[in-house]
């Protein structure tokens, strides 16, 4: 177990805070989709209106090893103070050094100071011990609130707990919970759905939900690893060899483990990888010269009723190429029986979140996860960095 802000007294004090400002731009440099900056807000407002300050810090993008305008967190500060219009929210053009450190501070309790992207120093990724003491002088405590960055063993995220008392924020704890319900609430039928281009990116998932699973739903490109792997032919179907052999050892650990593993039984395919391609549904196998780019409607319908039938459920990566609306029925049968079926559901990855939200189905989905990377990896039994550095109750 560790700390939450709930357990820190932050009043008078500064709080370091690793925040997931990674937010979407558009071509003109503008914030396309402020949900992560919103979703920061709870633990943020609680710091200052229990009489801290609060200092942020975060990456943006993937700049290489330098400062980079178009990575620049200041069009985010810009857009926290709009979303606090009655707190100051200043910006320091770095994250370290002489100037940061005396902007930090100048905070006066209830005040916000924005650090420049963390990301700009090559030292943040690399973990580097000396980087996090740097940051970590900007602070009196540390709370990461970051959970799509904990999976990363960055000095923001991890390294700073060493020099300071550490929690977790209010969206880390959250998600936490969230996924300690998936695994020890007892309730079945569990079942997991699991979509995506390649057995390779879920095999760790995979392994570690058989067994735990009553049944687990095969869909997206990856499910034509595990029809070559019994024998069916997938036609033009994405494919490559080692996801069939990944594929063919997990049906067997399934088999032995008594885990249903369902596949497709039809499939919308095409010849050509275009959103306004001609298609037919085809069953079993998928002829040569045509690919697979959706669940049939007979699997979307089987799939419906194991998913309604369930108390528990996790989903992960899409049943199609959902962005082609000819190819997003599928995704959108398997997220409305997900919102109709009653179960606890938790839904991660980037592909899921968004196909679940962009269907109208994701008020009716009990948590989204804002961390791909990271529900993945927790997903896999692993431990994420950016939570086992947080200090101990």
């Amino acid at each position: 177990m560790f700390r939450t802000l709930d357990d820190l007294d932050v009043r008078g004090k500064r709080v370091l805070v690793r925040v997931d400002f990674n937010v979407p731009l558009s071509k003109d440099g503008s914030i396309s989709d402020d949900t992560r900056i919103v979703a920061s807000l709870p633990t943020i407002e609680a710091i200052l209106e229990r009489g801290g300050s609060a200092v942020l810090m975060s990456h943006l993008g993937r700049p290489k090893g330098g400062p980079d305008p178009k990575a620049s967190l200041r069009v985010v500060a810009a857009r926290l103070q709009e979303l606090l219009p009655k707190r100051a929210v200043r910006f320091s053009p770095d994250c370290v050094g002489p100037e940061t450190e005396k902007a930090a501070a100048a905070l006066k309790p209830g005040e916000v100071l924005l650090l420049e992207n963390v990301r700009f120093h090559p030292e943040e990724e690399k973990g580097d011990k000396a980087f996090a003491r740097s940051l970590a002088k900007l602070g009196d405590v540390y709370v990461n609130d970051a959970f799509g960055s904990s999976h990363r063993a960055h000095a923001s995220v991890s390294g700073v707990a060493e020099f300071l008392p550490s929690a977790a924020g209010f969206l880390l704890r959250r998600e936490l919970d969230a996924f300690r319900t998936l695994l020890d609430d007892p309730a079945r039928p569990f079942v997991a759905i699991l979509g995506g281009a390649k057995v390779s990116d879920k095999v760790g998932v995979v392994e570690n939900l058989v067994g735990k699973v009553d049944a687990l739903l095969i869909g997206g490109a990856m499910a034509y690893a595990f029809l070559r792997a019994g024998g069916i032919e997938v036609g033009s179907s994405k494919l490559d060899d080692m996801d069939v052999a990944i594929a063919m050892d997990a049906m067997a650990k399934a088999r032995f483990k008594r885990t249903e593993l369902l596949l497709p039984v039809d499939h919308v395919v095409t010849q050509q990888f275009d959103a306004q391609a001609p298609s037919r549904v085809v069953e079993e196998s998928i002829p040569d010269g045509w690919m697979g780019l959706d669940i049939g409607p007979e699997t979307a319908r089987k799939y419906g009723e194991v998913i309604r039938a369930a108390k528990r459920i996790v989903w992960n990566g899409p049943m199609g190429v959902f962005e082609f609306d000819r190819f997003a029925e599928g995704t959108r049968a398997v997220a409305r029986a997900v919102a109709e079926s009653g179960a606890f559901s938790f839904v991660g990855g980037g592909d899921s979140v968004a196909a679940v939200e962009k269907l109208g189905f994701a008020d009716r989905v009990s948590h989204i996860s804002t961390g791909g990377g990271a529900s993945l990896e927790l997903l896999e039994g692993k431990e994420l960095p950016g939570v086992a550095c947080l200090s101990k109750p």
